[in-house]
């Protein structure tokens, strides 16, 4: 499923028209980058968690070269499924 194809079932689900329910979900997309962006961890009961992990500085080798390379440290974004979105999907 792509934006659009979210945007038409937010739209029949909601009663929404397509541009209300596109506003909706970029509000959405917004405020849960936002949060991540300052720390924050996003949680939705019944959903899942949304949140930002740390992943260390660490050494890997370049396949094509096979010479150690350095790999920086950075920032990812995270999401836990929730139990009753893992019970659904099962």
């Amino acid at each position: 499923m792509n934006k659009t194809e979210l945007i038409d079932k937010i739209a029949a689900g909601s009663g929404l028209s397509k541009a209300d329910s596109k506003k909706a979900l970029d509000a959405c997309v917004g405020a849960l980058k936002a949060a991540l962006v300052a720390g924050d961890k996003v949680q939705l009961v019944g959903f899942g968690t949304f949140s930002v992990n740390k992943r260390p500085a660490r050494e890997g080798i370049n396949p094509a070269t096979k010479q150690k390379i350095k790999i920086a440290a950075k920032k990812v974004a995270k999401f836990k499924a929730g139990s009753e979105l893992t019970n659904a999907i099962q």
